[in-house]
């Protein structure tokens, strides 16, 4: 009794937490679900109710709504089979295997009956999507109960979800149940699942799983009768009380989140430590002596990772993670992730970095990650890095220089489109992952160039602060950011994310007698403020900053120890802009633009001047 209260708490705590949203009228729809799985673990088959409580925050009324049948995307003939057959670079875990897939192999997820306060519905399915007839209306401020019976068949692994992966786990339970669809003020989200990210809803989930009494079970949740199926989860002070016959129920309750998956093997070690806050971590993977050392010594680095996140981002609300080797790669859910575990440390650590912090940047802070993919995932990057890099022990003056590479590649390239592109739209997929991954990352990277790294931090924990547990959106990190500095930077997330303008400097000298003038030329057309470094022969070293007037405000010295001068404003109107340091040419060694390279200038090799 005293556990489920301490749940109620928890959950009326997290539920009222977008009310306090600071934009004024914001609104988002709540759900609760109540699902009852049976799984077959031979045939791959599995069979289900749902009850699902939805309750309409908008202030429209809602005549259908619509839910996602994920598994359906593992067919031959679907939109991510042939989309993966026609890109120019495909992902290679996918290529053209659904196509080989046998009709036991494919997926499947399919509605079977389906009632809104007990009368019946008229649905239709269409691959990944059901459009649903909603018998009365749905009003502003109401709720309904929509009773479900589905049936689905796991696909063999293919992305993300499915039977028998690579390393041989055998369920990797993800997108694998019908799950309503988001509405917002945008209205609904009825992205076809062809390969990319996901947007849902927020509410709490109790989910029962029947399976082989030799599987053991890890995923989102609280586990509400550990007693009962043992596996590393009871006390073990405590007998299990094992049921007879040859299997078990799981039964899981997580609140407030947007999302439910989960994994099971049969040959599974479960480990647990327990981590900052009270926070359990759970560690599920396979008995393969080439792996547990690794998966040994991950688990001290994780309570690391979960510490740092915690002090860098804002504390993790619930209290259990599980990291689960499963999937095809590394993926975040709701409380834990799915990710490979055959890897070298630093690889492993690596996705674990990510994946963890995954569990902010979208679980927590539930971008839609269809439209504004590089918030959740270059966000992610830009964190983990940090604390990757740390517990490595890889000394870098940029840490997110990988970054800033691939950023720089893909701008030169001329397959850039911008951030604004629908996430399934790219037509390349190297060119989606460097947008979302690498210059997301560098959006925060180059905010610390902008307003000062301490208020890029500063900004990241007062974010958090505001908007957690809600569906943030561009503008609501630029005006954090505002907040927090005191600048204007709606230029800066205009043209780094809705357009593909470039930041493109060069420096040139002028020798005059006892005096340099230095000439400065914005090539690309995205402005910048231009911090200046001059290097004197006797070593010593002054700094010029050149303000951006559209900025309205001038960053503090990011060097104290160095004098620095800051000179007039720079209009983004004039291409050009000249200064002159009072001190004889024959005394400089070098004057380079920005010291730092958090400024994603695309040509480099104009930024630097060696004076002989």
């Amino acid at each position: 009794m005293k556990l489920l209260f301490s749940f109620l708490v928890l959950f009326l705590g997290l539920n009222m937490s977008f009310a306090q949203h600071p934009n004024p009228g914001y609104w988002q729809q709540h759900v609760d679900y109540t699902m009852d799985v049976e799984v077959d673990v031979n045939s791959f088959k599995y069979w289900g109710t749902q009850e699902l409580v939805y309750t309409n925050h908008s202030p429209d009324v809602l005549e259908r709504v619509y839910y996602h049948l994920y598994f359906n995307a593992f067919q031959p003939g679907s939109q991510m089979d042939i989309r993966s057959r026609s890109i120019a670079d495909p992902d290679k875990r996918v290529g053209d295997r659904i196509l080989g897939l046998q009709e036991n192999e494919i997926g499947k997820l399919n509605i079977t009956s389906l009632s809104q306060n007990n009368q019946p519905l008229t649905y239709k399915e269409e691959g990944t999507l059901a459009s649903v007839s909603l018998s009365k209306p749905l009003q502003p401020g109401e709720s309904t109960t929509l009773s479900m019976r589905f049936e689905g068949q796991i696909p063999k692994q293919i992305r993300r979800s499915g039977r028998d992966n690579k390393e041989g786990v055998s369920l990797s339970m993800t997108q694998w149940f019908p799950k309503m669809a988001e509405y917002d003020h945008e209205g609904w989200h009825t992205d076809p699942y062809i390969g990319r990210e996901f947007h849902g809803v927020w509410g709490n989930y109790r989910v029962s799983l029947t399976l082989d009494k030799t599987y053991v079970v890890g995923g989102t949740g609280y586990l509400q009768n550990p007693q009962e199926v043992g596996h590393g989860y009871e006390n073990p002070n405590e007998v299990v009380k094992l049921p007879k016959g040859d299997r078990l129920r799981w039964e899981f309750y997580a609140p407030n989140v947007h999302d439910f998956a989960w994994a099971a093997d049969p040959d599974f070690v479960h480990d647990t430590l327990e981590g900052p806050s009270g926070v359990t971590l759970h560690f599920l993977y396979n008995d393969d002596e080439k792996i547990k050392e690794n998966w040994q010594k991950l688990q001290e680095d994780s309570v690391a990772l979960l510490d740092f996140f915690n002090k860098n981002i804002g504390a993790y609300p619930w209290k259990q993670y599980s990291i689960i080797q499963g999937g095809d790669g590394g993926m975040e859910y709701a409380m834990c992730t799915l990710i490979t575990g055959n890897r070298s440390y630093p690889s492993l650590l690596g996705v674990t970095a990510h994946e963890m912090a995954h569990a902010w940047f979208q679980h927590i802070l539930a971008t839609n990650e269809a439209k504004h993919e590089w918030m959740d995932e270059g966000f992610t990057t830009f964190i983990s890095t940090i604390i990757e890099n740390k517990l490595l022990n890889i000394e870098k003056n940029n840490p997110w220089e990988d970054s800033y590479r691939s950023y720089r590649y893909l701008a030169n390239s001329g397959k850039e489109q911008p951030q604004t592109t629908h996430a399934d739209r790219y037509k390349y997929n190297g060119a989606y992952s460097a947008s979302a991954y690498s210059k997301g990352a560098i959006f925060l990277a180059q905010l610390g160039y902008i307003i000062g790294m301490d208020k890029a931090m500063e900004t990241v924990r007062k974010y958090y602060a505001d908007f957690k547990f809600t569906h943030p959106a561009p503008n609501d990190i630029k005006r954090t950011a505002e907040k927090v500095s005191g600048f204007r930077l709606g230029w800066y997330l205009t043209d780094w994310t809705q357009t593909t303008n470039t930041i493109d400097y060069a420096i040139e000298i002028e020798k005059k007698k006892k005096k340099t003038l230095v000439s400065l030329k914005r090539i690309g057309l995205m402005p910048m403020p231009i911090d200046i470094l001059v290097v004197y022969k006797d070593d010593s070293q002054e700094s010029f900053y050149i303000p951006l007037q559209m900025m309205l405000g001038e960053k503090e010295n990011p060097y104290p120890s160095i004098k620095r001068t800051v000179l007039d404003d720079w209009f983004w109107g004039s291409p050009s802009y000249s200064f002159e340091i009072s001190k004889d040419p024959k005394t400089i060694s070098s004057i380079s633009i920005d010291p730092s390279g958090l400024m994603a200038d695309v040509d480099m090799s104009n930024n630097f001047v060696e004076i002989e």
